[in-house]
């Protein structure tokens, strides 16, 4: 990331901050982007995170150890991350029609996480998120041993958890990244 598309990167944050702070009460911009100008690499992801399509946002501060989650904060799951399997299991399985690539996968590229579905059911308590779209959720190793593979959505004024086959992969489904930082 060059200067010029950090500078953009830290108004476009700065800008979603003070928009939303229904999402993050009580805190001050300035003191946030000191910890991220102290932290390259999270910022990279933030990067990653808002070019392709998340808009992250901070839903969450933990005081006790002075860290903060970011979060895609779209309206629906990001355009640059959808049409993909769960993880690469799931991807190295499929025969025929593979997609681009798996959700695990990129989100490490990224240097960020899946939401989990506590996670995913506390971000759509802060507004109305995946209302044409699903998500991926990191989902716990016995189920996905299984071949399964959870995800979310929000529809009927209600968000719900379903399940599928993790070497499924939609058009409308994607998956929402954090980083703590």
């Amino acid at each position: 990331m060059n200067p010029a598309q950090l500078n953009i990167l830290l108004q476009s944050l700065q800008s979603r901050f003070e928009k939303n702070m229904h999402r993050h009460p009580n805190l001050i911009w300035d003191k946030i982007k000191l910890k991220l100008l102290e932290n390259p690499s999270k910022l990279q992801s933030l990067y990653l995170m808002e070019e392709s399509g998340g808009e992250p946002d901070i839903i969450a501060y933990d005081a006790a150890s002075d860290t903060y989650t970011f979060c895609d904060c779209s309206a629906e799951s990001p355009k640059g991350r959808r049409s993909l399997c769960y993880d690469d299991i799931a991807l190295n399985s499929r025969k025929e029609n593979k997609p681009q690539g798996s959700a695990l996968a990129m989100a490490a590229q990224m240097g960020a996480e899946l939401l989990t579905e506590k996670e995913y059911l506390e971000l759509q308590q802060l507004g109305d998120f995946d209302l044409k779209t699903s998500s991926w959720l990191f989902t716990e190793e016995t189920l996905r041993k299984l071949g399964g593979a959870i995800f979310g959505d929000k529809r009927y004024g209600r968000t719900f958890i379903y399940h599928n086959g993790a070497e499924s992969y939609y058009a409308a489904r994607g998956f929402r990244a954090k980083i703590q930082i």
